[in-house]
């Protein structure tokens, strides 16, 4: 392939000349006009600005296919050594999600009678949240997001994963913007411990829980806490 103006040199295009060996495609992606960048830019934060942590969901059930999407655009998002250390669990079966809530309010009922430190119990309390959590029952889908703290290969060895917090942290954040994109409402939810969720879901020992994700349409009526996000400002610096 010949490089024309701004292209990078034959021993460079995969980073160094030792990585050549590898397979690499052309990127493309059309350039947006300052105008076009500025727009979409403002209209993804306007649908982002919708985005509230809800704890009172609806039960009417919700398009399978858009959870599938959702998780689809979580799993593009970048991740160590494009190792994708993640499992998305979704689950919808009304005893499981029981079972979870049952498990989740003794370590919840744990934490609020004691384990948690007056400072943090101060700052949850804006959030006016404790250690019911009938949102477990109630929301049509929890998604258990999984990190794979190791792979395993086909023939049984360990395989080292690099970034692993990283690379999840980062997944949920595109799975919650699809989420919200798509018109639905989450809840951030680590009850602590969560090992419990493994035992109940079968999942293998090399993935460890990472974050609850309640999902489904806000209940009618539904309020959430007079909070406000940082402004601009006060968490932009410019050098």
């Amino acid at each position: 392939m010949s490089g024309g103006s701004g292209s990078l040199p034959e021993k460079n295009r995969s980073g160094t000349g030792a990585a050549m060996s590898h397979p690499t495609i052309e990127y493309r992606r059309e350039r947006m006009s300052p105008e076009a960048m500025i727009a979409a830019a403002r209209a993804f934060l306007d649908t982002l600005l919708l985005r509230r942590t809800v704890r009172h969901f609806a039960p009417d059930p919700i398009p399978d296919e858009v959870l599938g999407l959702a998780i689809a655009a979580a799993s593009a998002s970048p991740s160590g050594a494009n190792q994708q250390p993640w499992k998305f669990v979704i689950v919808k079966d009304a005893e499981l999600k029981r079972r979870i809530r049952v498990k989740a309010e003794e370590e919840e009922r744990e934490n609020y009678s004691g384990r948690m430190p007056e400072e943090w119990l101060r700052a949850l309390a804006p959030l006016q949240t404790d250690w019911h959590k009938e949102f477990l029952d109630v929301a049509p889908a929890l998604i258990v997001v999984f990190k794979e703290e190791h792979g395993v290969s086909e023939d049984g060895r360990r395989v080292t994963h690099y970034y692993v917090n990283e690379s999840v942290g980062i997944a949920c954040g595109f799975l919650l913007a699809a989420l919200n994109a798509a018109g639905l409402a989450t809840l951030t939810h680590t009850p602590s411990p969560m090992a419990f969720l493994r035992e109940i879901l079968e999942r293998p020992k090399n993935e460890k829980p990472f974050l609850l994700i309640p999902v489904g349409y806000p209940a009618s009526g539904c309020r959430v806490p007079d909070i406000a996000k940082k402004s601009l400002e006060e968490v932009l610096i410019v050098r």
